[in-house]
């Protein structure tokens, strides 16, 4: 079986030299880099499953690295930084970072949130096998729940794993009302450390590059609907 990979870019040495023992010592293989350009050209060739990204790099800001990560790949990051503030955290998530662990931390901690994270993919994925409706399309829109793969008039369209999530739980329930505590709760997992504004960034974002302006509408002072 092939083993899950993990990509740290971290430019403490102790640090990523601690990640990497814990996380190679829990079965997966990993890389590491120090600067967000080696760390690019890593990831274009070692492919990861999941990137564990600092947000304070010599070279490049980790946010800037995660948005052109969520722009070009469809992988979860988690980001690691000093940063404590609620304001930092949710600028982080609203980035595209899945999670987000404040040094110092706990190296059980960072393979629990991995294994969670990781876990409710492998989920998602069993899912969108398990469907009967392999190809969904909804007007220029053509959906791929064996690879989770959107496209719109022929022309692949890059979402990131909780916009795919998002999508596909609004659509599975189309004319069900979600409050946004709901989507937060089922989509990103009760233990997330954000608040419901994420969701208003993913559906706009989701409006955006899927044109669904008239399909995901909101409910006012509740939340949002996929309309039948």
């Amino acid at each position: 079986m092939e083993k899950t990979k993990i990509l740290i870019i971290e430019d403490e040495a102790a640090i990523a030299d601690l990640l990497e023992y814990g996380l190679n010592k829990e079965g997966y293989l990993t890389k590491k880099s120090k600067t967000g350009a080696e760390g690019w050209k890593i990831l274009e060739t070692f492919k990861p499953d999941l990137l564990l990204l600092d947000w304070m790099l010599p070279d490049e800001s980790g946010l800037d690295i995660c948005k052109k990560v969520t722009a070009a790949y469809n992988m979860p990051i988690v980001m690691l930084t000093a940063k404590s503030d609620i304001t930092d955290k949710i600028l982080g998530l609203e980035f595209g970072a899945d999670d987000y662990i404040t040094k110092p931390f706990d190296l059980r901690e960072v393979v629990a949130r991995i294994r969670t994270i990781l876990r409710r993919i492998a989920q998602a994925n069993r899912t969108s096998m398990e469907s009967k409706e392999e190809l969904i399309r909804i007007k220029d829109i053509a959906i791929s729940t064996a690879e989770r793969m959107v496209q719109k008039n022929d022309e692949w369209i890059d979402l990131t794993p909780k916009e795919y999530d998002l999508l596909m739980m609004l659509y599975q329930y189309r004319g069900r009302i979600f409050t946004r505590t709901e989507l937060l709760d089922t989509v990103w997992g009760y233990d997330y450390v954000g608040d419901t504004r994420t969701v208003d960034t993913h559906i706009q974002r989701l409006r955006k590059k899927l044109g669904f302006s008239d399909l995901i509408t909101t409910v006012f002072s509740i939340g949002y609907k996929f309309e039948k």
